[in-house]
């Protein structure tokens, strides 16, 4: 018999759904379509967004292609879904494959001269192999997962006139969020660069 469901996830299934079925939620954004390079940094994701620049100095890399949804507006986020076809090389060697929601914040006030954006996400993350570099937090730890918690932090930048071409920088992290996912209580981090492609609207 399938065990129930952790609460963050049925919290995870109640947030989407509120936004999907929320009256007001308008399209503001239009689907996406995003491709970014990154690198292994072995730092904690805490550590790599609270003290810049990270630690980059491993052999391992990823290569990610993104699909993304927008849902709609709610509490002054754009709210999207996105999917992901992510190829690993180097220490690693195989594909991962995620699925999350994310928000959006778009409102800064200098974005007459250079649009802002930020973004979190949230989702699930599958790889095909159990990745080698998914540190464990002692050695009485189990060994990482093929299936675990996906997060993401995003800062987005679009040049004036470039209109629907944008670039950022993402941090990629797969985490057992401590031990949720069958004791596993590593992760992993990638830090890198990407471009976005936002088709017109209607």
């Amino acid at each position: 018999m399938l065990s129930p469901a952790p609460p963050i996830f049925r919290r995870l299934a109640i947030l989407v759904l509120a936004v999907c079925l929320s009256p007001s939620a308008a399209l503001a954004e239009t689907p996406q379509i995003s491709a970014y390079v990154a690198r292994y940094s072995p730092e904690r994701l805490v550590d790599i967004i609270s003290e810049p620049p990270p630690e980059l100095n491993s052999d391992a890399h990823l290569a990610a292609v993104t699909y993304g949804h927008p849902l709609g507006e709610w509490l002054g986020f754009a709210w999207e879904l996105e999917g992901q076809l992510v190829r690993h090389w180097g220490e690693q060697r195989h594909y991962e494959f995620n699925a999350l929601w994310v928000a959006r914040w778009q409102r800064f006030p200098w974005d007459r001269w250079v649009d802002t954006r930020i973004a979190g996400g949230h989702g699930l993350s599958y790889a095909t192999e159990r990745p080698p570099l998914e540190p464990r937090a002692s050695r009485e730890d189990r060994d990482s997962m093929r299936l675990l918690t996906y997060l993401m932090a995003e800062m987005e930048v679009t040049a004036p006139g470039a209109q629907h071409w944008s670039g950022f920088l993402r941090i990629h992290h797969r985490s057992g969020v401590f031990g949720v996912h069958s004791g596993v209580r590593g992760g992993s981090n990638f830090v890198g660069l990407g471009i976005r492609y936002r088709f017109p609207g209607p």
